[in-house]
């Protein structure tokens, strides 16, 4: 396979560039989402954690059910997107590595 150990050397190193890249991306994610009545905007990172969130007056207006259901549901929305860019990431990242 390898006709030296350079080539088995840069063959390997070239494989661990490849999945620190792919950490770095994965670690890069964010997805944002906005409510339909604009109340909220949601940010979450590639674990579907909050790391931002912008409320607009209307919140005010609202029971807390009202904001609850809302938050919960501009969060889900938010980080069904940021799984879905993970997924991509992951399934180019091993479509890659069945070709090595």
């Amino acid at each position: 396979m390898y006709e030296s150990m350079d080539e088995l050397e840069a063959s390997v190193r070239s494989r661990l560039y490849r999945l620190r890249d792919l950490g770095d991306q994965m670690a890069g994610v964010r997805a944002r989402e906005t409510s339909p009545d604009e109340s909220m905007t949601v940010e979450v990172d590639g674990n579907g954690a909050i790391v931002d969130l912008q409320l607009s007056e209307s919140i005010s207006r609202m029971t807390p059910e009202q904001f609850e259901s809302t938050l919960v549901a501009t969060s889900y929305s938010a980080a069904r997107q940021a799984f879905a860019e993970r997924a991509d990431l992951v399934n180019t990242f091993n479509d890659e590595v069945s070709s090595w």
